[in-house]
C-alpha cells in the first residue's frame, strides 16, 4: 500500500511538473509571437515606407528588397538561417530552433502587413515610434529565448579567430550596414535611421532588463548592524553580512550585501546617510535575480 502510494505521488509530481513545463513552453511560443508582431509592425508600418533601416540582418535585407523589389522576409529567412546552422554547436538546439520559429514568423509578418499603408510620413515620428516597437519586439523574443538576426551569431565565431569582443563586431557591423543606408536611401535617412537604431537598442534593455531594474549593493561600516537592520525593516530587502578585512589596516571588517531596486536607491543612500555618514557605499547595476528573499515591499 506505501509503495503504490509512493508511485502515486511520483506519478502525480510528474504530472505537476510537465504541466509546468508545457505552461512554461506556452507562455514563451506566446512571447515571441507577441514580439515577432511588434517587429513587424515596427518595420513595415513605420520604418521600411519611409526608408529607415535598422541595424544587422534585418537593415541588409531592408537595402536588398529596395534594390531588388523582393519582399523584406524572403531575406530575413535567406540571409538569417545559414548563421543559425552554422552557429548550431555555439548556441545549442534549443535557441537554434527557437530563432528558427522566430525569423520565419517574422518574414510572414512583414509579408502580410508590407501592402498597409505607413501610419506617418514624417520620418522622425516614424524613427521614434518605429524604434521603440521595434525594440519591445526584440525585447520579447529575446526574453523568450529566440533571436531575430544572426549577426551575433557571425560575431561570435568571428570573435574566435580576431582580437575583438563579440560586442566590438556586433557594432562595426551595424555602423557599416547602418552608413550604407546612406549610399541607397540618401544621408538624412541614414541618420533617421542611427536614431531608430538607437532608441530600439535603449528598448531592448528595457523590455529584457525591466523598468524596475536591480542594483547590488555594497556597504562597509562599523555601523553595519544598524544600517542592515534598517534596509530590512524599511525596504524589506534580506541583507549578508560577509567577513572583510582592510588591506592598509588589516582591521576586520564586516560588509553588507544586499539587492535593491533602481527606485529604491535614493531611500537606501538617505538610511547611509543617516546612520553612518562616512560609510563607503558600491551600487552596480545587475541583469537577473532569482531566489533568496528579493520580494518587492513598500519603501516607509
Amino acid at each position: 500500500m506505501t509503495n503504490s502510494l509512493s508511485g502515486a505521488g511520483q506519478q502525480q509530481t510528474q504530472a505537476q511538473h510537465q504541466k509546468i513545463t508545457r505552461l512554461k513552453f506556452a507562455r514563451r511560443i506566446l512571447f515571441m509571437i507577441i514580439g515577432t508582431i511588434l517587429v513587424s509592425v515596427g518595420l513595415e508600418i513605420f520604418l521600411v515606407p519611409n526608408h529607415i533601416i535598422d541595424g544587422g540582418i534585418v537593415g541588409i535585407s531592408i537595402i536588398l528588397s529596395h534594390l531588388s523589389s523582393f519582399p523584406i522576409g524572403l531575406f530575413l529567412v535567406i540571409l538569417n538561417l545559414p548563421f543559425v546552422l552554422l552557429g548550431y554547436k555555439q548556441i545549442g538546439k534549443t535557441f537554434a530552433i527557437s530563432t528558427t520559429f522566430s525569423v520565419i514568423l517574422m518574414s510572414i509578418g512583414t509579408t502580410l502587413l508590407h501592402p498597409v499603408q505607413a501610419i506617418t510620413i514624417d520620418p522622425l515620428l516614424a524613427a521614434v515610434f518605429g524604434g521603440i516597437i521595434l525594440g519591445i519586439g526584440v525585447g520579447l523574443v529575446i526574453r523568450s529565448g529566440g533571436s531575430l538576426d544572426g549577426t551575433e551569431i557571425i560575431a561570435i565565431l568571428f570573435s574566435k579567430k580576431m582580437p575583438f569582443s563579440v560586442g566590438e563586431i556586433v557594432m562595426f557591423f551595424n555602423l557599416f550596414i547602418l552608413g550604407s543606408a546612406g549610399f541607397v536611401f540618401g544621408w538624412d535617412r541614414a541618420m533617421y535611421s542611427l536614431i531608430a537604431y538607437f532608441i530600439a537598442f535603449k528598448m531592448i534593455d528595457i523590455t529584457i532588463e525591466g523598468l524596475d531594474q536591480s542594483k547590488s549593493v555594497w556597504i562597509i561600516s562599523d555601523e553595519y548592524a544598524k544600517i542592515g537592520d534598517a534596509i530590512t525593516s524599511r525596504l524589506g530587502r534580506g541583507v549578508t553580512y560577509l567577513k572583510g578585512e582592510g588591506a592598509y589596516t588589516g582591521d576586520d571588517k564586516k560588509v553588507i550585501f544586499s539587492v535593491i531596486t533602481r527606485l529604491e536607491e535614493a531611500k537606501l543612500k538617505s538610511i547611509v546617510d543617516d546612520l553612518d555618514p562616512k560609510a563607503f557605499l558600491a551600487i552596480g547595476n545587475i541583469h537577473d535575480v532569482k531566489g533568496g528573499r528579493f520580494r518587492k515591499k513598500d519603501i516607509h
